[in-house]
């Protein structure tokens, strides 16, 4: 039996979830979230984005370890997906896994606030990490 392929990354990525992705897609698929839809790992404006609220247009991002490295990437992504009117929110993946209701009130605080120009496209508490 040969293994299953996936056409595309977001597909690929939908299969090959870290922990902490699975742990938060748990609690907002279904609308479990204040009844808000979102997406997974949802290609935008070119990239591929964890969590997607459109009709909030809210992104919520995951970041591991790797993502240390990768500070003014991640910048330049949140960015380009501000310029298309849409908020980034991005929590550590160790937060999401040792405080999981305190990043699903964070999320629902952004979900029901009115949208607020931030510097860089970046909604996020203690500057963009979530932290």
């Amino acid at each position: 039996m040969r293994p299953r392929q996936y056409p595309n990354l977001a597909q690929r990525l939908r299969v090959s979830c870290t922990d902490a992705e699975r742990r938060l897609w748990y609690r907002l698929r279904g609308r479990r979230l204040g009844g808000f839809k979102f997406r997974r790992q949802t290609p935008i404006k070119g990239y591929v984005v964890d969590f997607a609220c459109l009709s909030a247009r809210l992104i919520v991002e995951l970041d591991g370890g790797q993502h240390a490295d990768a500070i003014a990437a991640d910048a330049r992504r949140s960015a380009v997906l501000a310029q298309s009117g849409l908020r980034v929110l991005r929590f550590w993946n160790d937060e999401v896994l040792k405080d999981t209701e305190g990043v699903l009130r964070e999320i629902l605080r952004q979900l029901v606030a009115p949208p607020s120009p931030a510097p860089g496209g970046a909604t996020s508490p203690a500057g963009g990490r979530g932290d």
